[in-house]
């Protein structure tokens, strides 16, 4: 089933694509953000249901307890193994798809930030603090996707990049609230502490301090990355609007001439009370 809607939709954003007559470079970012788009969603969608099934919404205090989470139950650990399965393949993508020079560097770095958080919850025992910041990160980008493929259709819909923009703030905050939560004070409370690497166990202090360092280095980078976004989207509102009050046609104001009298209009002396001006009668002498 899931297989069908993911073709269906794929199939209906390329006939959206052909309709549109797209220039190569906005072709190739529709193309992206529609394969994306769908990838986040039925991502989010999974993510979510995992964690309403294993308990970790209704109990935030599971994410940390009880480490080292080794055993991983089926479904878990298959969306683990989907999630690095995809971004794997997107490696090869690039190659097959021709993507230009200049996309290439963002696409790997993206990719290669995926490949990296999601390794490190699966190697690391981490996968409950992963699985949660992977259902956030996912919902946050289906917001962007959804966003430009809408700003693609019509360069009037604004408003869905501001409802993204908020909703990227939000997940960052909670990103970081989160990590110092379950790895800075949960984990350090814990009472297994060292490192074993039969039981899984990495729960050491060196070992805490390099992920929250990845995290916030993460996080900090996107939210660089965000701020120089907004300024270029706001640098080209601002380009949009002086060019649209240069091409607003100007409509000459017309002049009156006045005298001493009054005022000339349509070829008649006017008084400045509107009324003719009376000439003077002369005295017969």
């Amino acid at each position: 089933i899931g297989i069908n809607v993911i073709c269906r939709a794929v199939s209906c954003l390329q006939k959206v694509n052909r309709r549109l007559h797209l220039s190569k470079s906005k072709n190739t970012k529709f193309n992206e953000s529609g394969q994306l788009c769908v990838f986040h969603f039925v991502s989010s969608v999974w993510s979510f249901y995992l964690l309403i099934t294993e308990g970790y919404l209704l109990h935030p205090s599971s994410l940390w307890e009880n480490y080292p989470h080794a055993h991983l139950r089926f479904q878990v650990k298959f969306f683990y193994l989907t999630q690095l399965a995809y971004w794997l393949h997107a490696l090869p993508e690039l190659y097959f798809q021709k993507v230009r020079k200049e996309e290439i560097s963002r696409q790997l770095q993206y990719i290669s930030l995926y490949l990296l958080h999601i390794s490190a919850a699966y190697l690391l025992n981490l996968s409950r603090v992963g699985l949660v910041l992977l259902f956030l990160q996912y919902v946050s980008e289906l917001g962007f996707h959804i966003a430009r493929l809408f700003y693609f259709t019509d360069e009037n819909h604004q408003k869905t990049f501001d409802l993204w923009a908020i909703s990227f703030v939000f997940t960052r905050m909670v990103t970081l609230t989160l990590m110092f939560l379950a790895v800075g004070f949960g984990l350090a409370r814990a009472e297994n502490q060292g490192l074993d690497l039969e039981m899984g166990n990495f729960n050491t202090v060196l070992i805490r301090m390099i992920v929250l360092l990845l995290v916030c280095l993460t996080q900090s980078w996107l939210l660089w990355k965000f701020i120089r976004f907004q300024l270029r989207r706001w640098r080209e509102f601002r380009h949009e609007q002086a060019l649209r009050k240069k091409a607003a046609p100007k409509q000459p104001l017309r002049t009156l001439k006045r005298d001493s009298l009054g005022h000339h209009e349509n070829g008649v002396l006017k008084a400045e009370n509107g009324a003719s001006p009376r000439t003077k009668k002369l005295k017969s002498t």
